[in-house]
């Protein structure tokens, strides 16, 4: 049994039948899309993937952070700047 990440889910049909009518029902949440009842794909509302792609890039951030904090380091007098 697959694991579905969201709480409304769609068939492929019916997202090819009514697409307007399933974006107005998730109403800003995220749509499981089955095909033969295994999800396929989610549709995410913009912001919702927007915010996910700002806390992915915050993520990568803290990754490069952490290795960067170990050195090696440059000692630069601030006259020499």
């Amino acid at each position: 049994m697959d694991t579905i990440y969201s709480s409304m889910t769609v068939s492929v049909t019916e997202l090819k039948r009514n697409f307007a009518g399933v974006i107005k029902q998730a109403d800003e949440c995220p749509v499981a899309i089955l095909n033969h009842n295994r999800p396929e794909a989610y549709l995410l509302p913009a912001t919702h993937y927007e915010r996910l792609i700002a806390y992915m890039e915050d993520l990568e951030d803290a990754k490069l952070t952490q290795e960067r904090a170990k050195g090696p380091f440059v000692e630069v007098a601030i006259d020499e700047l």
